[in-house]
Order: structure tokens, then C-alpha cells, then sequence
């Protein structure tokens, strides 16, 4: 059983991969505009911190869903919604591998906060955006109080990963990278 769902989701990840770079349907956006939004709500409720950092930031980038799966190579695969004042303002897709001492597979969300100006124009002037390429950026640091570190609050790109499904395990290295979607 185990194995089924494994190469299930390594099946999943490598079309995903092969569609990384096509374009979404008014219908596919609104879709991701919905599954985007009740993520937020969820990473809102069990960190309240979050939606004030929200609130601040230049944008808020959502994957609402990101599929990881691995046996030595893995591979990732999302869709996201920029959001910036609170509207949705592009659709990207995230996409990875990994190489190393891995097995298993797994479902989470991750938003990417922009805190500057300057972090979300390198995010839209790249194409084909890396992540930790070139832009100083922390996972966020939430203590049992729900509040998250001043030394994480300084960077100019907060990571929040959340709501993990799955069992993923190994020792790994590990690339990702952010591009943005074409619309039609």
C-alpha cells in the first residue's frame, strides 16, 4: 500500500514538473484563489502572528498544496497565488529536487512573505526565481506563545511551511525554484 502511494505521488510530481511552465484557466485561478485563501485562514488561526506580518508585507506569496515525494531522488511541485493588499495579483508554480538519503512522500502549504519592496521586486524581475539564491530569507521561528522571533522578523523573505500530510524522511540536498504562471 505504501509503495502504490509512493509512486502515485512521485507520478503526480513528475507531470507536474512537465507542466511547471503552462498557463491556468479563469478556472483553475479561481480555484487556487479559494484553496490560497482557506490555507492563509488556517496558518492564521494556528499563528496569529502571521496575519499581522500579512498585513505588513509587500506581498504574500501561497502554495496552498505542495506535493513532495522521493526514493534517493525526489521532486516537488505547487501552485500559488500572489497576494498582495489582500488581492490576488499572479499565479506561479514551485517546483524541486532532491538528491540523497530519502523515502516517502507528502502533501504541505507554504506562503513566502516579501517584508520589502525591494525582496518582492526580485521575486518578479527573476524569472525563474531560486530560493535562497541571492535574497537573505528565514523559515519562520514561531514560539509556543504564537509569536514569531524578532531575529526571523528582520529578513526580507519569511518562509512558513505548515500542515504536513505524510511521512517524508532522509537527509537530503535539495533546489527549488519559483516561477510565475502565464495567464490566459
Amino acid at each position: 500500500m505504501f509503495r502504490r502511494e509512493l509512486m502515485r505521488t512521485l507520478a503526480v510530481a513528475a507531470v507536474g514538473l512537465a507542466l511547471a511552465s503552462c498557463s491556468t484557466t479563469p478556472t483553475e485561478r479561481a480555484d487556487l484563489d479559494t484553496r490560497a485563501l482557506a490555507a492563509m485562514d488556517n496558518l492564521y488561526r494556528t499563528t496569529p502572528a502571521a496575519k499581522s506580518l500579512a498585513d505588513s508585507s509587500a506581498g504574500v506569496l501561497v502554495f496552498p498544496s505542495v506535493t513532495e515525494g522521493g526514493l534517493i531522488v525526489g521532486a516537488q511541485y505547487g501552485q500559488g497565488v500572489m497576494f498582495k493588499g489582500g488581492r490576488s495579483d499572479g499565479y506561479y508554480n514551485i517546483a524541486g529536487g532532491s538528491l540523497g538519503l530519502q523515502a516517502g512522500a507528502q502533501t504541505f502549504s507554504q506562503a513566502y512573505f516579501f517584508t520589502t519592496a525591494e525582496a518582492l521586486k526580485t521575486l518578479e524581475e527573476t524569472k525563474g526565481f531560486e530560493v535562497g539564491a541571492g535574497l537573505d530569507f528565514a523559515v519562520a521561528d514561531v514560539g509556543a506563545s504564537g509569536a514569531i522571533s524578532s531575529a526571523t522578523l528582520q529578513k526580507p523573505l519569511i518562509v512558513f511551511v505548515w500542515g504536513q500530510q505524510g511521512l517524508m524522511a532522509g537527509v537530503k540536498v535539495e533546489g527549488q525554484k519559483i516561477t510565475r504562471l502565464q495567464s490566459h
